[in-house]
């Protein structure tokens, strides 16, 4: 699975054109200002001051991203793909454990920065909330899995280890520490506890 396979498809309906290079423009400066807005003030920021922050107008905003709910997927599925893209990018590392941690440590970050934004998508009627979550938590697990059998075929971590226990372990680690000093000091502590 590719990074490409985490962004969401949130209109429903027939096939979207592609944009035009000034809309995609656009398209792509909403989505970094949302992105930094959002960590700034939070998901309940008023999309006002986004399209301003951005120096673009309401109704291209609004063409774009006709609701809030449609811009915090298209914000979450951004970060999701970027940070498989990230993983995808550490299997050119020379050491795959150095790879597989450098990603953790990513995948770490993410959910203790990105939490909130996932859960303010709203619930919906048709299930598509669940969909998209089930397609990212499939991207993220594609990665994981990628990144510790590479590791695991060069010796580098334990072979009885599965991704779904150190997803588990890293989600822990995420949730439960309250600084980068306590991330580093957990990430150490597995990093020894699955060396072959």
């Amino acid at each position: 699975m590719s990074s490409a396979d985490a962004g969401p498809a949130p209109h429903q309906g027939p096939p979207q054109r592609p944009r035009r290079a000034d809309a995609q423009r656009n398209y792509e400066r909403l989505l970094a200002t949302a992105r930094e807005v959002f960590s700034e003030r939070g998901v309940d920021a008023p999309l006002d001051d986004i399209a301003r922050r951005a120096g673009i107008g309401n109704a291209t905003m609004y063409r774009h991203f006709p609701t809030r709910r449609e811009l915090i997927i298209a914000v979450y599925a951004d970060e999701v793909a970027a940070l498989c893209a990230h993983g995808e990018a550490l299997l050119n590392n020379e050491s795959p454990a150095d790879a597989l941690f450098g990603w953790l440590r990513a995948f770490i970050a993410h959910v203790a920065a990105k939490r909130e934004l996932a859960l303010a998508i709203p619930n919906d009627q048709g299930g598509q909330r669940s969909a998209l979550f089930d397609r990212w938590h499939k991207a993220m697990h594609t990665t994981a899995s990628t990144l510790l059998t590479h590791a695991q075929s060069r010796g580098a971590v334990d072979t009885d280890l599965d991704v779904f226990d150190l997803l588990a372990l890293a989600n822990g680690i995420a949730v439960a520490s309250s600084d980068t000093d306590q991330v580093e000091r957990c990430l150490g502590l597995l990093r020894r506890g699955i060396a072959p």
